[in-house]
């Protein structure tokens, strides 16, 4: 087999421009399913991370039983917070821990009555990475020592007809399912680019909340922010290991939408990947083909050496192999430079971004940044590797079957 491979390879750079083509197309393909691949995780970190942290963070933890109970977010306060929070702050990739009291709720003026969720949080920690705190279009972010005061979104704000400073009057009930009624004054207002999400969630300080709601120095609630989606089933390992007893829930589960969504993109990526890589096979069988017409009086010197049918097989398809691999390889490092420099410098998206945009693609910062996947990398290079054998096999099975007395007269 050694010399069947040195002869190949001879034989490989023999054609030198051939050579270059073919697999200079194929790492040009697989350099753009890199790119692609990159951008997809980098638009599913920007787009689906940030509705995720709006939408209540990548884990929550909750108190037993909170799951069971009829109210879609029950007032259970966790016991030993604390305890929880220092156990997630130690682990990976964890970037934010807070406390948050969660509950439904009604609010009323001149224009209707509208059901939301009340949103009790700590300021001080989720002011420096929170989408709602970096996109507050009227007024400011809320404090810790906030009293009667409420961030709205500006869906809702349109919906009531109202603006900053004006009052709206809340109705919640507390743990012992007592109603409680307090007119709030909105202090800010939010514009996140998803209306849904704007008219049905309001935010208050944890400190009014746990007054207003009977839960002094308790929450309902743990949120663990991860720096990338994906993480997830490795933090709640470690959770559950450490800190056994509570109900520990991730995105997946809570927000099944953002779930469809991201498996959407990932067939999109998938189609996209075997158009890409069945227009290179294809490119590679033409190539191949076209080489062993070329090479017709070549064989037959072979077949009149000796070379049996089974022997210009193998090394025909050797070559096909060999061409495969240094177009793998020429993709793979293309494709990470790519990769790493559109990952620095990142791809601006602000012209997007100032346009209507439906959904969560509103979410959209003004620059994305590609992330390098080294496994997809491996991925790409081998399924190159192979699918140029494949596309050898037909066009070296051919060449075996010349007649060496034939393919010497062959002009």
């Amino acid at each position: 087999m050694g010399l069947y491979l040195r002869i190949a390879w001879r034989n490989v750079w023999r054609h030198r421009r051939r050579t270059l083509l073919i697999a200079g197309a194929m790492g040009v393909i697989m350099a753009l399913l890199v790119f692609y691949d990159g951008l997809l995780v980098g638009m599913e970190q920007a787009v689906y991370g940030n509705a995720i942290e709006v939408m209540g963070g990548n884990i929550q933890v909750h108190a037993p039983g909170y799951n069971k109970e009829d109210n879609s977010n029950p007032l259970l306060p966790i016991e030993n917070p604390d305890a929880v929070i220092q156990t997630a702050e130690a682990l990976p990739n964890v970037i934010l821990v807070t406390k948050r009291i969660i509950t439904g709720g009604m609010v009323t003026n001149r224009e209707g009555a509208f059901s939301i969720t009340i949103v009790g949080l700590e300021p001080e920690k989720e002011a420096r990475s929170s989408t709602i705190a970096q996109n507050i279009s009227a007024g400011r972010f809320l404090n810790p020592d906030d009293g009667d005061l409420v961030v709205i979104g500006q869906g809702l704000a349109n919906a009531m007809e109202i603006g900053l400073d004006d009052r709206i009057t809340m109705v919640g009930n507390t743990k012992h399912e007592q109603t409680r009624q307090r007119t709030m004054t909105v202090v800010g207002i939010y514009d996140i680019g998803v209306p849904s999400l704007e008219k049905n969630t309001i935010y208050m300080s944890l400190n009014e909340a746990q007054q207003l709601f009977e839960l002094k120095g308790q929450v309902t609630e743990i949120v663990v922010t991860l720096d990338q989606i994906g993480q997830e089933p490795r933090v709640v390992r470690a959770l559950n290991a450490n800190q056994p007893g509570y109900e520990v829930d991730t995105w997946i589960a809570s927000y099944p939408e953002i779930k469809r969504g991201l498996d959407i993109d990932k067939v999109v990526m998938a189609v996209f990947g075997a158009i890409m890589l069945g227009i290179a096979a294809i490119g590679i069988f033409n190539l191949l083909t076209m080489a062993v017409f070329e090479r017709t009086r070549e064989i037959g010197v072979m077949g009149a050496l000796g070379l049996k049918p089974r022997q210009v097989t193998i090394l025909f398809l050797l070559e096909g192999i060999l061409i495969g691999v240094a177009g793998a390889v020429l993709g793979a490092i293309l494709g990470t430079l790519i990769n790493s420099l559109v990952g620095y410098y990142g791809i601006d998206y602000s012209m997007y971004t100032d346009m209507d945009m439906a959904g969560w693609m509103a979410l959209v910062p003004d620059r994305i940044y590609t992330q390098l996947v080294p496994f997809k990398v491996l991925q790409h290079a081998f399924t190159v590797a192979v699918i140029a054998a494949i596309a050898a096999i037909f066009p070296a099975i051919q060449a075996s079957r010349r007649e060496p007395a034939e393919a010497l007269h062959y002009v």
